[in-house]
């Protein structure tokens, strides 16, 4: 098995990396082991400076790692400059605050002196998506290694360029051999360093069907677990809003990442009386997306993650149609080459079909019509998903 880079804007193979086998994952854990030892030693300060220099140096090779990210799972240049940036930001807001969130808390007992202590546990795993290949990694590692644990990453298979490249940024900035290490280990092998002893805990952001594997390998060891899974956000737009503000905040929200995004706005829930007007701005704006080269400046929705992600995608929409919804806009591929998809609008979704409690991962939008605002929040609530949520409204109260 080999990590192959496409580019899914073109299609073209980028690079190819081997994978680890069982003995040198091994290794890697015994060497993550040994380095925690002398980290966790470390004072935060000896921490904080290495990090902040990670910070610099990110925002140094910014202009590079944006195109890396851009070529490698097709977000769109302005985005992946974004990405760099907020993980500098992530970085910083751990280094400078370290000292805070990890001081003693202080408890009252009586006749004894009590309080809380956070220390670090150990070697750590996280199991990081493809769709914001520097964030994700950089907020699971950022804390955890200001705590003193150490980390081993289980990165994507789709972004090892990616992969490959933070821990040459994390190595570069300071921080030791074996404390950061990003590991090319096929899925095969992530049982089995889960239920290393060495090991102390998990972290996973991705799939609900990764996440539950994972859950049942770290319950089986016990192992600690945290799991960041799908989400089918929704979207309350009430009566009292200004309809062309919200549909602008519709389409930002759909449509960030090309909708890969576990907290993007997914289901568009609106009471009657505006649920035209709302449906025709939305479809007017959608519309006026220009699909094309993620490199482009002018582009504004570029390809999804892998030729993969957008057949899935399809597959998805086309069950929904057949289900019975309504096709406002798209519902197909564009004739070009990539892993393109045209923006979708799908409504008279029933929960009867598939697609009612599933996430779409990418440029498809569901809009609902609600009689009222009790009618929204029951709508809201009847999923399985709990990721996030947003309303709209003049009135908080």
């Amino acid at each position: 098995m080999s990590f192959v880079s496409v580019n899914p804007a073109t299609g073209q193979v980028l690079k190819e990396f081997a994978a680890m086998n069982r003995e040198q994952t091994v290794a890697a854990v015994a060497a993550a082991d040994a380095a925690y030892a002398h980290w966790r030693a470390t004072s935060l300060q000896q921490r904080a400076s290495i990090l902040l220099k990670l910070a610099d140096d990110l925002r140094q090779q910014a202009a590079d790692l944006a195109r890396l990210i851009t070529c490698e799972m097709g977000k769109r240049l302005e985005e992946s400059q974004y990405e760099i940036e907020y993980c500098a930001k992530i970085i910083e807001f751990y280094a400078h605050g370290a000292a805070d969130f990890l001081a003693d808390e202080p408890m009252q007992v009586a006749d004894a002196r009590a309080y809380v202590q956070f220390a670090p546990l150990g070697v750590l795993l996280g199991v990081m998506p493809w769709n914001f290949p520097f964030y994700q990694v950089v907020r699971f590692a950022a804390p955890n290694l200001m705590a003193g644990n150490v980390v081993l990453i289980k990165h994507a298979a789709n972004v090892p360029q990616c992969a490959a490249r933070i821990e040459q940024l994390m190595h570069a900035s300071g921080i030791p051999a074996g404390v950061y290490t990003n590991l090319f280990a096929p899925t095969e092998l992530i049982e089995s360093i889960i239920a290393d002893r060495r090991v102390r805990g998990v972290s996973l952001t991705g799939s609900e069907r990764a996440g539950a594997a994972v859950a049942q390998a770290a319950g089986k060891n016990l192992k600690r677990s945290v799991l960041e899974l799908g989400g089918n956000d929704p979207f309350i737009v009430l009566e009292d809003v200004d309809v062309d503000e919200v549909v602008a905040a519709a389409v930002k929200g759909r449509m960030v990442n090309a909708g890969q995004s576990c907290v993007a706005s997914k289901r568009f829930i609106v009471v009657q009386p505006l649920v035209d007007r709302f449906l025709a701005g939305f479809k007017q704006q959608l519309q006026q997306l220009k699909l094309g080269d993620p490199l482009d400046p002018t582009t504004t929705l570029g390809p999804l993650s892998s030729e993969q992600a957008a057949r899935r995608l399809q597959e998805q929409v086309q069950s929904a149609l057949a289900a019975g919804a309504k096709l406002v806009l798209g519902g197909d591929r564009p004739d070009r080459p990539g892993a393109f998809f045209n923006p979708t609008i799908l409504t008279d979704v029933t929960p009867d079909m598939p697609t009612f409690d599933s996430e779409l991962f990418g440029p498809v939008a569901t809009v609902y019509a609600v009689a009222d605002e009790p009618a929204a929040i029951a709508l809201a609530n009847h999923s399985s998903f709990g990721l996030g949520a947003c309303v709209f409204t003049r009135d908080p109260e």
